[in-house]
């Protein structure tokens, strides 16, 4: 995987949608590792400039992550639908002081802009969430010597990535912080261990595998690499650092007892994560929340202001089950923790 990746160790960044942050994705990648930046929401312009701060940053590779449309997103909505869904979020933006958000030209930037500046922009490697990236996606990312990554909750996913024609594949555990990434099945009938899934994976496929999904510590970076993963992708440990771009009160929080619970929601984004409940999340689970990512965008209007106000029971507490074996605060003890343990057993 080192060899693939050009890194010196096989740890990986996970890539985080929203809080990413150059100083953090250039720490892991100085530290040996691949720091990964998470692209979503992301026009064309900002990939650029992103790409170009990175490259500023570190001389070392990176990865560019982007997610694939699954053709299931609401591009429109009617406005009385519109009206409806913002009415429902009305008290969290009169609670933050913010004016109601008038109905947009669209909610996500377009995609074939996104890939067509990722792929200029010229990363080490390229990963996705969502889907097997189209063959002429790979094809041109490999003519530019890119590296691409797929990600798979399920064993049949990790197939059809390697019938893609990527170059190695996430296997996401339930575990995991963040949207769960099934393309395949709903993510509901797709939650399997990382300590089930890793091991299906390595028989299942020939490509290099990662592992990715409640590995905090040396302990589960050794159990990562016996059961046959060459590298491990960490988020949680990582996103609870002074590098990354997660608030005081976020990453507080991370490093508290409230960690020790996660649950896994549609309620904020329109789409399954885990995280770490709050206030939010138990109301909008009792009401009907707008599809995806219309549900992203309208929480994403206020997400930033409650975190500027270090208000966590109106943000994304996006995070791991194995949140409680962090410990460290900065991006190298991260890695040294890490790297502690066995390759193998």
């Amino acid at each position: 995987m080192t060899e693939l990746f050009g890194t010196d160790v096989p740890v990986v960044l996970g890539p985080f949608g929203g809080v990413s942050s150059v100083e953090l994705t250039a720490a892991v990648s100085d530290g040996g590792g691949l720091g990964s930046y998470g692209l979503y929401g992301y026009g064309a312009d900002a990939i650029r400039n992103t790409a170009a701060e990175l490259k500023k940053a570190t001389a070392k590779p990176f990865a560019l992550n982007l997610w694939i449309p699954t053709g299931d997103e609401a591009t429109s909505l009617p406005q009385p639908d519109f009206d409806h869904y913002v009415g429902t979020l009305k008290p969290y933006f009169d609670e933050l002081g913010l004016p109601l958000p008038l109905m947009p030209d669209r909610y996500l930037p377009d995609y074939d802009e996104q890939v067509e500046a990722t792929l200029e922009a010229g990363p080490a490697v390229v990963s996705f969430v969502f889907g097997v990236p189209a063959p002429e996606l790979v094809e041109a990312a490999h003519r530019r010597g890119i590296v691409v990554v797929g990600t798979a909750t399920t064993v049949a996913e990790a197939v059809a990535l390697e019938a893609g024609g990527v170059d190695a594949v996430v296997a996401s555990g339930m575990e995991s912080g963040g949207h769960r990434v099934s393309f395949l099945k709903p993510a509901e009938e797709s939650l399997i261990g990382t300590f089930a899934l890793v091991p299906q994976v390595v028989d299942a496929v020939g490509i290099p595998v990662i592992a990715a999904g409640g590995i905090a510590d040396r302990r589960g970076y050794t159990a990562a690499r016996a059961l046959g993963a060459e590298a491990v992708q960490v988020g949680s440990a990582f996103l609870a650092t002074r590098e990354s771009a997660a608030v005081p009160a976020y990453r507080a929080i991370l490093h508290s007892p409230a960690a020790r619970e996660t649950v896994l929601t549609r309620a904020l984004s329109g789409r399954l994560a885990r995280g770490i409940p709050n206030r939010i999340i138990a109301e909008l689970s009792e009401r009907a929340i707008a599809p995806f990512p219309v549900q992203n965008w309208l929480t994403g209007r206020f997400r930033p202001e409650a975190a500027a106000q270090g208000n966590t029971e109106l943000m994304s507490l996006w995070a791991g089950q194995a949140t409680p074996l962090i410990r460290h605060d900065s991006a190298a003890d991260v890695l040294a923790e890490l790297l502690a343990g066995s390759p193998a057993l």
